[in-house]
């Protein structure tokens, strides 16, 4: 059997908890397993490793509920920025693990900013997977192939990851929570270089409880003794409970302002909130470097210290794909403007970024606006009625937008999912009745009677009427091939990520066919 990358996310997508389990839990209302790190720290020394053994990768482990993944971007592109020197003490292999993916479950165990190639993921995937076989067999399992000798998905990507940054010599890596802090799996790092918390917001109640005062328990959780922690600015409660728990692991925390030098710096990443995201970079990235024995570093308490070359580079060539991510689609006449918005925090920041591209008065023509959206597994309709209100406002009631697509997060309409974007946590009957697509329709026409709404099974099929709609919405108006206009179709894509991710491969998809079709 073949045992390449394909078969791989083939493997791990057996790991999955299907719906049943996941809804099982979130209705127990029993929060976080408390024997997680315990377990976790069992699969650690299944596959040969002791959690201690981690400290070799300088870890900068990173928390939050909004720009986690942001950050920790910033973080590994700064930090990149330094393999180039000729220094003895700077990191020479930066890994970044992150969560969820976009295209391919690779993008989440990065060195040195790329994703591993296939033929990487697939070996380090199989030394994981046969560890764990091994050690099952020798303690007499009646079965070492069956999916109960591994953990779950995350959890074994969070050991495949750990295994491969050892093995490959990483000598920094950013690791980014999944779900909380206290008992996410990432926390079985014992001595990690630097610990850093974005903003918080109300997510995951079933886990972390419905306060913010909670979900900062939690966050806090990664925080260790004698490492220093930051943190983005906080509701007042947050920022007790942080420093509280800091205190109880003898550390401090500090509250991060955003850097006055981000003014004069485009940032790779849109938005004008990624600039706490990355101020918050800035002071986890120079106490990290600092440690190392760089001299040169602005102190990550003064928010006025001039920013190292590097630096500034970093922050200015980070790549995060769907995240603000803006998209010329000149073939249909149309715009793409992506980014994930699954917390009612979120959302708004998702609104309000497209909102500051379309007031612009060059933008006020009567050329449609489109949005796509899906959320499967939240409160939908809220996450969706806090983008029309936001948007509405913005615009002065205006209406946001002229079509409204609701789809799930299948890929295909012929072939389903992609590998990599296969999904069994969700409701199949919910999903195959559209259920959710369909209250998502039934309140935005509440509350704008006058939008075309319209549900669909897939993504692909989304995009297909999009650009109908783009394509009947500027007939008339002439657009040079290859070029792009302020007076393009202006289409919003937003909610889960996974609907991001699916838009992302459909788009790519074509071009990279294209590619192949003009090679032949």
């Amino acid at each position: 059997m073949a045992r390449d990358y394909n078969a791989a996310v083939a493997a791990l997508n057996t790991l999955q908890s299907n719906f049943s389990i996941v809804d099982a839990i979130r209705k127990s209302g029993r929060g976080m397993n408390q024997n997680a790190i315990p377990e976790m720290i069992e699969w650690v020394k299944r596959i040969g490793y002791e959690p201690s053994d981690f400290d070799k990768l300088n870890a900068i482990h990173i928390a939050g509920t909004k720009g986690k993944g942001s950050t920790s971007s910033f973080i590994s592109s700064i930090l990149y920025q330094y393999t180039k020197s000729s220094s003895g003490n700077a990191p020479r292999k930066v890994g970044l693990y992150t969560s969820p993916h976009l295209r391919f479950v690779r993008e989440r165990i990065q060195i040195n900013n790329q994703p591993l190639s296939e033929e990487t993921f697939a070996k380090y995937f199989y030394e994981t997977w046969d560890r764990l076989e091994a050690s099952a067999a020798a303690a007499n399992h009646p079965n070492p192939s069956s999916p109960d000798t591994k953990p779950v998905y995350f959890r074994f990507l969070t050991l495949m990851a750990f295994h491969c940054y050892m093995s490959e010599g990483v000598d920094a890596a950013v690791i980014e929570c999944g779900i909380g802090g206290e008992y996410d799996s990432t926390n079985i790092l014992v001595k990690p270089s630097v610990t850093g918390v974005t903003s918080l917001g109300i997510d995951h109640t079933a886990m972390l409880g419905e306060t913010i005062d909670s979900i900062a328990w939690h966050k806090a959780g990664i925080f260790k003794p004698d490492v220093p922690a930051f943190s983005a600015p906080q509701p007042e409660g947050a920022v007790q409970v942080l420093q509280q728990r800091a205190a109880e692991r003898s550390t401090t925390v500090d509250i991060v302002a955003t850097h006055p030098a981000l003014d004069s710096i485009k940032l790779g990443l849109a938005g004008d909130f990624q600039k706490i995201n990355a101020s918050v970079a800035i002071a986890t990235a120079s106490a990290y470097l600092q440690q190392q024995g760089h001299t040169d570093m602005p102190s990550p308490n003064d928010g006025s210290a001039l920013l190292p070359e590097p630096f500034r580079i970093g922050l200015e060539q980070v790549r995060l794909g769907g995240r603000c991510e803006i998209r010329h689609d000149p073939a249909h006449n149309l715009t793409w403007h992506i980014d994930g918005g699954h917390t009612l925090e979120s959302i708004e920041m998702a609104g309000r970024w497209f909102a500051s591209l379309i007031q612009h008065p060059s933008t006020t023509s009567n050329l449609p606006r489109i949005l796509i959206f899906n959320q499967q597994t939240r409160d939908a309709s809220s996450l969706a009625m806090r983008l029309h209100t936001t948007l509405a406002t913005a615009l002065n009631n205006r209406r946001p937008f002229t079509e409204v697509i609701f789809c799930t997060n299948t890929t295909y309409a012929s072939t389903g999912f992609r590998p990599d974007l296969t999904s069994v946590n969700t409701n199949a009957a919910d999903v195959e009745a559209l259920s959710v697509q369909h209250e998502l329709a039934k309140t935005w026409a509440e509350v704008d009677p006058d939008a075309k709404v319209s549900v669909v099974k897939t993504i692909e099929e989304a995009v297909v009427l999009a650009r109908t709609a783009g394509t009947v919405g500027t007939a008339g108006t002439t657009v040079s091939d290859g070029a792009h206009s302020s007076e393009d179709v202006k289409v919003l894509v937003t909610g889960s990520l996974h609907l991001v991710g699916g838009v992302i491969e459909v788009l790519e998809s074509e071009v990279e066919e294209a590619a192949r079709s003009r090679t032949t």
